[in-house]
């Protein structure tokens, strides 16, 4: 059996979420199908989010789906695995075994942080194992920051933490060594650095307390900041012919995206991609400004393509 919907939003976060919104006002029937492994999960709270701001992730979403539901569009728990085209849109294949028929897709699914191999720092992801100083930074302003150097972008990231802590360490880790300019910067900026590949971290109570080193030393931290790898679904749209591309700065690959253009269109007509799928850097203000735009366009792509059928028939009218 098969189910069909004007717009598929594929991902229930705060794109999909705020797309599914909009499209729902617009009255367009919409099911919103997410896995419910939201990126920003482990964190204490949404930053930065203006009038939410240090609310938990969970009770946003929760809130945000009591909203587009109330505008009459379904918002299921679920995976979709694969996606293809047919006459009048797309069939995407659901987890449980279902079908869906769409006119058009959103795909907000999000993305995957692949973390650097330290023991230890995977369980402390997102409440001491830091990523952003804009989402994180206030709440450990003043403390004792580490920052786990695995690429050459990392220099730039310790004198960015060191906005919000005079105490920086930089980590060389597996990163290559500062250039003579950078060592100058550090120095200046009161920003230690210490060589020596990372091993594991010290925890007290389920807190960050140190960072061991393979000598065995043990640098006392507050937080540590590590770069990650972001991964966009690989597989979900590969029978469509879009894959994700890498994306990064100054020669330094930051993760995997969905290529798209203006407003989250892509290459593929009736596909559309907003947040972290299609952005690394989108928190989740942004990324639910994009599902917005997106939701604009496919709206606006609907009403042409309903208007051109309404030409057509009143044209064989007009002949018969």
């Amino acid at each position: 059996m098969s189910e069909r919907v004007d717009v598929l939003v594929i991902g229930g976060g705060a794109a999909g979420l705020s797309g599914a919104l909009a499209l729902a006002r617009a009255r367009r029937s919409v099911l919103v199908v997410d896995g419910g492994r939201p990126r920003n999960a482990p964190a204490a709270g949404v930053h930065n989010f203006l009038t939410r701001d240090g609310t938990p992730p969970a009770e946003l979403m929760a809130a945000a789906r009591a909203e587009v539901t109330a505008y009459g569009a379904e918002v299921r728990e679920g995976w979709v695995t694969t996606v293809r085209r047919v006459d009048g849109g797309f069939a995407a294949s659901l987890a449980d075994g279902a079908t869906v028929l769409a006119r058009r897709l959103l795909v907000a699914t999000g993305a995957a942080d692949e973390l650097p191999d330290v023991p230890g720092l995977a369980e402390l992801w997102g409440t001491d194992v830091l990523h952003c100083p804009y989402c994180h930074g206030w709440e450990v302003r003043d403390q004792p920051v580490g920052v786990l150097s695995t690429s050459a972008m990392s220099a730039h990231g310790a004198l960015l933490w060191r906005q919000w802590t005079p105490d920086v360490t930089l980590f060389l880790h597996t990163g290559p060594e500062p250039t003579e300019e950078q060592w100058e910067q550090l120095a200046a900026r009161g920003i230690e650095v210490v060589a020596g590949e990372v091993v594991g971290l010290e925890t007290d109570g389920g807190r960050l307390t140190g960072v061991r080193l393979a000598g065995g030393a043990v640098v006392p931290r507050r937080a540590l900041v590590a770069q990650t790898r972001v991964q966009a679904p690989e597989v979900l749209l590969a029978d469509l012919g879009l894959a994700p591309e890498e994306v990064g700065m100054n020669g330094v690959v930051f993760g995997e995206v969905l290529p798209t253009g203006q407003d989250g269109a892509t290459s593929v007509p009736g596909v559309w991609v907003a947040g972290n799928a299609g952005d690394v850097r989108a928190q989740v203000i942004v990324s639910a400004a994009q599902g917005l735009a997106a939701a604009g366009q496919i709206n606006m792509d609907l009403v042409m393509e309903e208007t051109r059928t309404a030409v057509d028939a009143r044209a064989r009218v007009g002949a018969a």
